[in-house]
């Protein structure tokens, strides 16, 4: 019996060459390699440095790197690009011209430029200035300086990233990360954090994600720009939203300069390396979410806990997802640890008694009633719980809910969200959609049994709520994960018999 083998994707690294081994290409070839992508190399130049010095930039003429294109093509399509070292402005023309060509053959190709200005050791690679750039960058998904790149790129002589960001932006970048590793900042502790800042264009709405990290002292981060960069080209490559990306890139870096820390001699000044790892799946290098939320209640308590002590082996078990008074008074009977009423198409009017009623009803019964979003409803009638969704999280009061002693449950979509609702410290947290499901457009942010299996090794003590397109045939897979429930809608409300799916579900989730 043949197995059928996954195609890696394939990453296009077009950058330059560092002889002393540490950056460049050499750099982009390990970050790939290290997490599972194939990565093809167009060397725009062969530079002459070590770890003290930078002596020479020795460009690659574009009659080769257009014939490399040419033969890559179509023989190793792109999923990604990503571009670093460009060493003067025939080389800037080419790779304009080519981009377009190629964005236009492969519209869903991505391409993520590291604006290499200056070594690490001292010296200019080119003498490339802002407005040499201006028709490439429009052409660029993501863009990744560091503080002081970002500060050439924009022109300005700000120390805050958010507004380097912004004004980058403008120039036509989707999105502009500023790396934080240049700089830091001090925590509530006194403790050196390092801060990268993502602002991202989706969907003509400008959205920024800020992460914050406790700041590692290596002598060995030689590279760690060019990794940063071809690790987030590489997530993106896997198919991860750009928050998620920039999230994993950062574990990624941090699990690198953690490691090199670990194994640095005492007192070394040797500038070394940056190694690259493994796929990052320790929370201990996943950085902390910070935005106007986390920061508005980084002084919440925890929420209540679910009170799991009786149930068995400490899990929520099966959770439906019901949109009607008549799936409650039906489901409620059957022993279930937990269920959520999802209200949808109801005018104003409608909701509250449905609601009264609903709250009313599961007094008869064991069973864990969460009210989904209508958190004041929640409130006003004494329901047992109530859950979010990440739409709605910013507009809730989250220190209203957590005095009146309700339990809380949020929805989240890949790792970035899992962080940083885990952050809000709720009752339990909801992860998917697992596979499509037919509630909800979920495009972009399916995440699968294997996500799933590397976002639970991020979890605490708080319990997770599978859900999305889980029916019968798929439930065991995901339960195996170690996940602490799994919830289902249609699998129930589109059965022949909603009883008998039931107990086949609590079968399966013994």
């Amino acid at each position: 019996m043949s197995v059928k083998i996954k195609r890696k994707p394939i990453m296009w690294t077009i950058s330059g060459s560092d002889c002393s081994g540490g950056a460049g290409i050499a750099a982009d070839i390990k970050t790939g390699h290290a997490l599972g992508v194939e990565v093809c190399h167009l060397i725009t130049a062969n530079t002459v440095q070590n770890t003290e010095k930078l002596l020479s930039v020795n460009p690659i003429g574009i009659d080769i790197l257009q014939q490399q294109i040419s033969v890559l093509i179509d023989d190793k399509p792109p999923s990604v690009i990503k571009i670093g070292l460009l060493a003067n402005i025939a080389q800037v023309n080419w790779l304009t011209s080519t981009l377009a060509d190629v964005k236009s053959k492969y519209p869903a190709l991505m391409v993520i430029f590291d604006p290499v200005g200056q070594a690490s050791v001292g010296g200019a690679f080119s003498q490339l200035q802002c407005e040499n750039l201006t028709e490439l960058l429009a052409l660029v998904d993501v863009i990744t300086p560091n503080l002081s790149e970002a500060q050439q790129l924009s022109t300005l002589k700000s120390v805050k990233p958010a507004e380097l960001a912004e004004r980058i932006n403008k120039l036509g970048v989707n999105s502009v990360i500023v790396k934080g590793g240049h700089s830091y900042a001090l925590d509530s502790n006194g403790q050196k954090i390092s801060r990268d800042y993502c602002l991202h264009h989706n969907k003509e709405v400008l959205i920024s994600y800020q992460l914050t990290s406790p700041r590692i002292n290596t002598h060995c981060s030689h590279g760690g720009g060019c990794s940063f960069a071809s690790a987030l080209a590489g997530f993106l490559a896997h198919g991860y939203l750009v928050r998620d990306a920039f999230t994993l890139t950062k574990a990624f870096i941090n699990q690198g300069l953690a490691k090199s820390e670990k194994n640095e001699p005492t007192n070394s000044e040797y500038y070394g390396a940056f190694e690259q790892t493994s796929w990052p799946n320790n929370a201990e290098y996943f950085p902390r979410i910070s935005t106007e939320l986390t920061q508005k209640y980084s002084a919440l308590g925890a929420f209540p806990s679910l009170d799991l002590i009786n149930v068995q082996a400490n899990k929520l078990g099966l959770y439906p997802v019901v949109d009607s008074l008549y799936w409650l008074k039906r489901l409620f009977p059957l022993g279930l640890e937990v269920i959520q009423l999802r209200l949808k198409n109801k005018t104003a009017q409608e909701i509250e008694p449905l609601i009264i009623e609903a709250i009313t009803l599961s007094k008869h019964y064991k069973t864990r009633l969460f009210i989904n979003d209508y958190w004041q409803l929640a409130i006003k009638h004494s329901a047992y719980g109530v859950h979010i969704g990440q739409e709605d999280l910013q507009n809730a009061d989250l220190a209203a809910i957590q005095q009146t002693g309700l339990r809380l449950g949020i929805s989240t979509h890949g790792c970035y969200e899992f962080l940083l609702a885990q952050q809000l410290k709720p009752s339990y947290l909801a992860i998917g959609a697992i596979f499509p499901t037919k509630t909800k457009n979920m495009t972009g942010q399916i995440q699968g049994v294997e996500n799933l299996k590397q976002i639970l090794e991020l979890a605490t003590d708080i319990p997770v709520v599978a859900i999305g397109g889980i029916n019968h045939l798929r439930a065991e897979q995901v339960w195996q994960t170690g996940v602490d429930s799994i919830a289902v809608v249609t699998a129930i409300t589109e059965s022949e018999n909603a009883e008998i799916a039931v107990k086949q579900f609590q079968q399966i989730l013994r």
